[in-house]
């Protein structure tokens, strides 16, 4: 699997680009802007941010601003006019640097938005809260010029980004408890499995980069699926064939997976969509 999504591109032309992110506090930042003076390692810096983060959080969530995170995985699914599954791209592959990830993904965009412009969208869930400011911040931080993508991504309602958390909540208006994972179970998908989203920093803290990698191929692959319901609602799709789209993706995922064997795991915990009560 190539490890730049410009260089991904097809004979069908590509309409949609899925994209979701995973990172890990940056403790050598936190040391620096929450605890100067103190002394504190990088180690220490997250474990105290956390602690406090812990006390703060009505759920006791431990997860950090987007502002002290660096992304350690970004994973692009290419989608084609008939919403068709045409590549999995898990940047930096196997190396998953956050500067050569970083680096990737915005020459990527800006190959796509060169050879397509307004002809294919960015597709995210929460990535205006999360995903985006993520990658955008890490660009401030290795000096990434995006003139062309902030020109065309500050359009919250009819941009070329569309963010299926915001959409669906009316921009907003109402809370999603349950998320991505909720909404893909309710589609028969697996949703969550063996990782959640707050072990990725202890999993990278023991070296599993694949294994984070494999989590988010997973979610944006759960982003895919939910993004095809989407547009049944928005009368863009008909619901016989958003069913006929998913039986294709399964045996496009069976396929790729000799050459992805984590799909193994995500096709292992596939169901088929069975409406309640």
């Amino acid at each position: 699997m190539t490890s730049d999504v410009s260089l991904s591109v097809g004979d069908s032309a590509p309409a949609y680009l899925i994209v979701d992110t995973e990172s890990i506090p940056d403790g050598k930042l936190l040391a620096m802007v929450k605890y100067p003076g103190q002394g504190l390692t990088p180690e220490l810096a997250v474990a105290k941010a956390q602690e406090e983060a812990r006390a703060l959080s009505p759920t006791g969530s431990d997860f950090l601003p987007v502002t002290f995170q660096l992304p350690i995985a970004a994973c692009v699914v290419r989608v084609a006019e008939d919403l068709g599954l045409q590549a999995i791209t898990c940047l930096d592959a196997p190396y998953f640097r956050p500067r050569k990830i970083v680096e990737q993904f915005w020459s990527g965009i800006a190959a796509y938005r060169n050879r397509y412009r307004d002809r294919i969208r960015l597709v995210t869930f929460n990535g205006r809260g999360f995903d985006l400011p993520l990658l955008e911040l890490a660009a401030f931080r290795y000096g990434i010029g995006l003139g062309d993508y902030f020109a065309a991504s500050r359009r919250r309602f009819d941009g070329w980004h569309l963010d299926l958390m915001d959409w669906l909540t009316n921009f907003g208006a109402c809370r999603l408890v349950g998320g991505l994972n909720l909404l893909s179970k309710l589609l028969g998908k697996p949703g969550k499995m063996a990782i959640q989203g707050d072990q990725v920093y202890r999993l990278y803290q023991n070296g599993k980069v694949q294994e984070i990698n494999d989590y988010c191929m997973f979610d944006t692959l759960d982003t895919y699926f939910v993004f095809l319901r989407s547009r049944v609602l928005a009368g863009e799709l008909s619901l016989e064939a958003e069913q006929s789209a998913v039986l294709r993706a399964q045996q496009w995922l069976r396929e790729k997976s000799a050459e992805l064997p984590a799909l193994a795991e995500y096709l292992a915990n596939w169901g088929d969509w069975q409406p309640w009560p």
